[in-house]
């Protein structure tokens, strides 16, 4: 396929720069497995979920991955930590106005406040290998800024802090929200398990790369950016009851779903836990995942290509034609898909 063939009409002022005033107040496209269409609000969830249905959420927490510091030179640079690596040691997108050289230093921090060194140790493609004096993540902690998308133009504040993260993050990881979670509540979850739907966590963390754009015509030579994923003991047993019971294992979000199928690729959850590069395009034959609830993907984008080989990709680019014609918001912080694979 081309790269053409996942393009659709968006315009500006729908992509959501905010969250709703209240997490869950978003609204719903619903896309049920008899290919008809159906605009609800997020909040009917648990009626669109049948009783012995499984909720699989990716429990990775949203870190601090933008540095601004200057090498020891003097110059200006600019850190997106792409993965923690070992407790000292990252890989990082570097902008600077010369790339620093193995064994130059980074110093991260304001000057004349509290500073970080890094050594540059060797360069791995895009990324940068860096060696921290202090742990990764309390450098984060302390002086880095949280990673929003690059078509949010705002600064982060403290509302973001909380509402760029799910309720359910857990561990530290992420350059990126698992959107889809991004809605719900806990008096939600609480509400679906009344209902008779449970929950189970995975946890992928969404690197960087998500956000980079396709740059070949033909889809198939497009190589992915890998991800570090692990499946827990006790939701394969849930998968595994749920699957026994004819429930159906619903995705919450297209990263909780790329963890799944990647853990299938070798065997029916052979791989529990690695690294994966899993490309997803129409034709691909699903072994893990029945529903999905995602948001609203960037035109020619790898992600708006899962959802066209989850749902039929005619059928996808129709509901996205939907939905700029009914002005849902789209994005990180716009509104939701429920996906019924057919």
């Amino acid at each position: 396929m081309r790269l053409s063939d996942f393009d659709y009409h968006l315009p500006e002022n729908l992509i959501a720069q905010f969250p709703p005033a209240e997490r869950g107040g978003s609204r719903l496209l619903h896309l049920p497995a008899d290919g008809s269409l159906h605009d609800r609000l997020f909040r009917d969830l648990p009626t669109l979920l049948r009783p012995g249905d499984l909720l699989v959420l990716n429990d990775t927490r949203v870190i601090k991955a933008r540095l601004f510091g200057q090498k020891d030179s003097g110059g200006a640079v600019e850190a997106l930590v792409e993965r923690v690596i070992s407790e000292c040691e990252a890989l990082v997108q570097i902008r600077a106005s010369k790339s620093p050289k193995p064994g130059s230093r980074l110093l991260f921090g304001e000057v004349g406040g509290p500073q970080w060194v890094a050594e540059m140790l060797a360069r791995q493609g895009e990324f940068f290998h860096l060696r921290f004096d202090t742990p990764v993540l309390d450098v984060l902690e302390a002086a880095g800024r949280l990673p929003l998308p690059p078509y949010i133009e705002h600064t982060p504040d403290a509302a973001d802090a909380e509402r760029y993260q799910t309720v359910y993050a857990r561990h530290p990881g992420a350059v990126a929200a698992p959107t889809a979670g991004l809605h719900f509540t806990d008096a939600m979850l609480a509400q679906l398990a009344v209902a008779g739907v449970s929950h189970a966590r995975v946890t992928l963390h969404v690197g960087a790369g998500t956000f980079q754009p396709v740059r070949v015509d033909n889809v198939a030579e497009h190589r992915m950016h890998h991800e570090r994923y692990r499946i827990p003991p006790e939701t394969l047993a849930a998968i595994n009851a749920t699957r026994a019971a004819g429930g159906r294992v619903v995705a919450v979000g297209t990263t909780s779903l790329r963890a799944l199928e990647a853990a299938c690729l070798r065997g029916d959850f052979a791989e529990p836990e690695g690294d994966t590069d899993i490309f997803i395009t129409p034709g691909y034959t699903f072994r893990a995942v029945d529903a999905l609830i995602t948001n609203f993907h960037l035109p020619k984008s790898t992600l708006l290509m899962l959802v066209s080989a989850f749902a039929g990709h005619e059928r996808m680019l129709t509901a996205y034609r939907h939905a700029v014609a009914q002005e849902y918001r789209f994005f990180s912080y716009g509104d939701a898909m429920l996906l019924e694979r057919r």
